[in-house]
């Protein structure tokens, strides 16, 4: 059964220093938890990378061919004389092509922030109530209880005021 070691600090220089120091210990993905935005976060932990771009692309991609499909299969199910010329033509469809993609793009921006940002929580994450006031935590997720006792030493070593273990279910 895995856990998480949580530690809490009262100022966010040792907090980003912990969370670095554990990084560098091997942990997967540390994560802070502050009250208030912490300068240099980006530098120690790296850069989070943003799936919204992929929704945003795959969705103006599915519906600039569903716009296209749509005005295509109309014109097909619905044949109006054309003199000789093509029943598919691409000009006057790339009127509804564009509005699709425009239309299922930001559709798919909505829907990706809103996975992104967990509003549908598929899993319970780990929450420390200080760390809105003025405390700032890290937590780590650790695999045994040797995993854990590093991963305390380590919190403690760089100043942790507290260090829980937070089992998963609890």
């Amino acid at each position: 059964m895995s856990s998480n070691a949580l530690g809490l600090f009262g100022d966010p220089v040792s907090a980003l220093a912990a969370a670095g120091t554990l990084k560098d210990a091997g942990f997967a993905r540390p994560e802070l938890m502050s009250p208030i935005p912490i300068h240099g976060v980006e530098e120690v932990l790296g850069p989070k990378k943003s799936v919204i771009r992929r929704f945003t692309l795959f969705g103006a991609i599915f519906g600039g061919l569903g716009g296209f499909a749509l005005a295509a299969g109309t014109a097909v199910l619905y044949v109006h004389p054309t003199g000789g010329r093509p029943v598919i033509t691409f000009p006057p469809f790339l009127i509804i092509t564009y509005e699709m993609t425009i239309l299922f793009g930001i559709l798919a921006t909505v829907l990706g922030f809103l996975i992104s940002a967990r509003f549908p929580a598929i899993r319970e994450r780990v929450y420390a109530p200080e760390t809105a006031v003025d405390k700032f935590a890290v937590t780590v997720t650790c695999d045994n209880e040797d995993t854990f006792s590093r991963a305390a030493a380590i919190l403690r070593a760089a100043g942790a005021e507290e260090v829980r273990n937070i089992r998963e279910g609890e």
